[in-house]
């Protein structure tokens, strides 16, 4: 499993006023929709979105870095959990 970093923002899979997002399998998918297929034709997901389990919570975790480098994919996955009333951590703004 893949520590976290001071450059992750994380995506949970729980609403604001605590229900777990559905279907359970969001995280993968939405992480899986930013891969690719390698030479070895197994799934490698994108270096800077992936998807991990923190204490039992689905979660995307996305690298800040993404936003300089892929502007509006950040924008997609940033929209995609406001509309959907996710909470995001990051550590770096405490106020989103």
């Amino acid at each position: 499993m893949s520590e976290l970093t001071d450059n992750d923002i994380i995506i949970q899979g729980t609403t604001t006023s605590g229900r777990t997002f559905r279907p359970s399998d969001w995280a993968e998918r939405l992480s899986g929709s930013l891969s690719t297929f390698g030479e070895d034709h197994r799934m490698n997901y994108s270096p800077y979105v992936r998807p991990m389990t923190i204490n039992g919570i689905k979660c995307v975790i996305v690298d800040r870095a993404l936003q300089q480098a892929q502007p509006a994919t950040y924008s997609f996955l940033m929209g995609f959990a406001q509309a959907n009333d996710l909470n995001i951590i990051d550590p770096a703004n405490p106020t989103t």
